[in-house]
């Protein structure tokens, strides 16, 4: 079963090539991290496959009308700013067309640590709060697939844990996240794969021990990092950049 499908997705804006020809099959159990540096393509990416932007190529939920692709597939855009006032409950509960007593409101608003926000303005909270609310409502949707971009932007470091638990807690519960990451550390401990873009191509695609090579982490991110085998999974600690 496959729950997004991507066959050379290729993206152009201004004349300039952002992302090249790009496949990629997502399925259930997968919880998927896009890596590279900024302006690699990983957003790019994630809007074309949903059909957010004009892309050539196929995308299997780009050619679903916007019901059935609300369906297959949540998305949380890397714009965290709340601009109306509602509940908390109430802007999570949109994702239950705004049944605030539907299961998957409460919990979603569990996973996030926002339950006890409910009743607040959402506009009252701080950035991080509103992040972690937003990630709620998208978690609310209930389905099969969340894509997100940057999901862990603005966030201390235990609700970064904390987050990155969820996503791979979706994976282990048969569903899948593809998730756009800057932390190397935090996706190499919990995403189960890595996909590495560079320059709008996907250079490296697997399990992340696989994947964050010395050579690649020096040739695509221009870091060189101590890597470590532990109890917790792979340690990834950047140590100096590369001169170009």
């Amino acid at each position: 079963m496959t729950l997004m499908s991507l066959e050379n997705l290729t993206v152009t804006r201004g004349g300039r090539v952002t992302l090249h020809p790009a496949s990629l099959r997502v399925g259930p159990g997968e919880f998927i991290g896009l890596i590279g540096p900024n302006g690699a393509g990983k957003s790019t990416l994630l809007r074309a496959g949903l059909g957010l932007i004009p892309a050539a190529g196929t995308s299997s939920l780009a050619r679903l009308s916007p019901v059935p692709r609300a369906r297959a597939a949540a998305w949380l855009p890397q714009a965290r700013e709340i601009a109306w006032g509602l509940r908390v409950a109430a802007l999570v509960a949109l994702a239950q067309n705004g049944r605030e007593d539907a299961p998957q409101v409460a919990h979603a608003l569990a996973r996030m640590d926002v339950t006890a926000l409910a009743d607040r303005p959402a506009t009252a909270l701080s950035g991080g709060e509103q992040a972690r609310v937003l990630i709620a409502r998208a978690l609310a949707q209930d389905t099969p697939l969340l894509l997100a971009d940057e999901p862990v932007a603005g966030l201390d470091p235990a609700h970064q844990i904390a987050c990155m638990t969820v996503l791979r807690d979706l994976a282990s519960e048969g569903r899948a996240a593809v998730a756009s990451l800057h932390d190397l550390g935090l996706a190499a401990r919990f995403c189960t794969r890595l996909v590495v873009l560079h320059q709008g191509r996907i250079v490296a695609d697997g399990p992340p021990r696989t994947v964050l090579t010395p050579d690649l982490l020096e040739q695509v991110f221009a870091i060189r990092c101590h890597l470590a085998e532990t109890e917790a999974g792979l340690i990834v600690q950047p140590l100096e950049g590369v001169a170009p």
